[in-house]
């Protein structure tokens, strides 16, 4: 028998610069992927197969607040203060509470600001973030 497994985005926490994250869009609102491959491989001309292993741990981390979000301010804020002093970099987490999900990297920095869009309907802010080599990345599944 199989065992019936549960997930709950509202228990899906992001904290970036010890702030909890709040007011996610609907739809896909975080992403968490490597900015390189791990292992690439080359085949010689005689078939023997060769690998190199990255040195690259650099993650991406996007977040897709609601325009209404009181996170926007803060992520605009944290990207004014790296602008102004080229220091701005900090710890951002993101955790599956229901599962054993976890992303933590103790420096992260923003890419760019939100694109701002007006319209007669919510519209989306999508957040870029870079971060230095994690110091955990589980992709686990949910109990």
């Amino acid at each position: 028998m199989s065992q019936v497994r549960s997930y709950n985005p509202a228990r899906v926490v992001v904290t970036v610069a010890g702030q909890q994250i709040t007011g996610f869009a609907d739809g896909t609102f975080v992403q968490v992927e490597p900015l390189s491959d791990g292992v690439s491989s080359q085949a010689g001309a005689d078939g023997e197969v060769a690998r190199a292993l990255s040195s690259d741990h650099r993650h991406g981390v996007t977040l897709t607040l609601q325009q209404t979000s009181p996170s926007n301010a803060v992520l605009s804020a944290l990207t004014d203060v790296d602008q102004a002093t080229c220091g701005g970099t900090f710890p951002i987490t993101v955790q599956d509470l229901c599962g054993s999900q976890l992303f933590a990297a103790p420096q992260a920095w923003p890419v760019r600001k939100a694109k701002v869009e007006y319209s007669n309907e919510i519209t989306p802010r999508e957040w870029v973030f870079h971060t230095g080599k994690p110091i955990t990345n589980v992709v686990g599944g949910n109990g």
